[in-house]
């Protein structure tokens, strides 16, 4: 597995024109009472690591720790750069990596995604090869639920309180979009979640990432 903190500039040279650069882009936000603040950078990081190691093409660069959260401003401890600063900060690196064959951007955050899709809108226009990929879930269960908290407890369950897991809002995500635009996710959920982590284990999460890595790397086949 080939990773950018490992390699130095004249060894990049050298395979960079039929290399892929490989992109985590996270958050640091709030996941409820019993989730850290990292969990979707730490599922980008994982996720390219997966790809890294079946698809020797690819390059993982440093993760990107923060993104829009916005919506997420009523929980201490969020730190957001909202989304002209993530759809700008995408963009230039995304020109700065020209070096490569292309750029796969790896979102772990489903508040990057509009402008996570405007960045790549930008750099696709400018002739550049760049593609983006988020994990998908049920839609009932988009924030700290079941899943985040399953493929947690499989990546690095010393992290999770178990103990502090409890449901939050409930329904579909479109249902409860109107509300979280304008006053954010405490307005639906004071404890932050959306979803019901009850019943999460290292099992179910170990799945979910094989599924998602599978994902991913038809993406990386597909695009590169």
């Amino acid at each position: 597995m080939k990773r950018l903190v490992e390699l130095t500039w004249p060894e990049v040279a050298v395979i960079a024109a039929r290399s892929v650069l490989v992109v985590p882009l996270g958050a640091t936000e709030q996941h409820g009472p019993h989730l850290p603040f990292t969990v979707d950078t730490e599922v980008a990081v994982a996720l390219g690591e997966r790809l890294a190691k079946v698809r020797p093409g690819a390059v993982l660069a440093p993760a990107v720790p923060y993104g829009s959260s916005g919506e997420h401003a009523g929980f201490p401890g969020t730190l957001s750069i909202g989304q002209r600063a993530t759809e700008l900060l995408i963009v230039e690196l995304g020109r700065s990596a020209d070096v490569f064959a292309g750029v796969l951007l790896v979102s772990g955050h489903g508040g990057n995604a509009v402008p996570l899709r405007r960045a790549v809108t930008v750099l696709r226009s400018e002739g550049r090869r760049v593609c983006a990929w988020s994990p998908s879930g049920p839609p009932e269960d988009s924030h700290a639920g079941r899943t985040e908290t399953s493929v947690l407890l499989a990546l690095r369950p010393e992290a999770v309180r178990l103990t502090e897991a409890e449901p939050g809002a409930g329904g579909a995500l479109s249902e409860l979009l109107p509300t979280l635009r304008f006053d954010g996710v405490a307005a639906v959920s004071p404890n932050g979640v959306l979803g019901d982590p009850t019943g999460a284990s290292r099992r179910e999460g170990l799945k979910v990432l094989e599924a998602w890595e599978h994902d991913l790397v038809a993406t990386f086949d597909r695009n590169f």
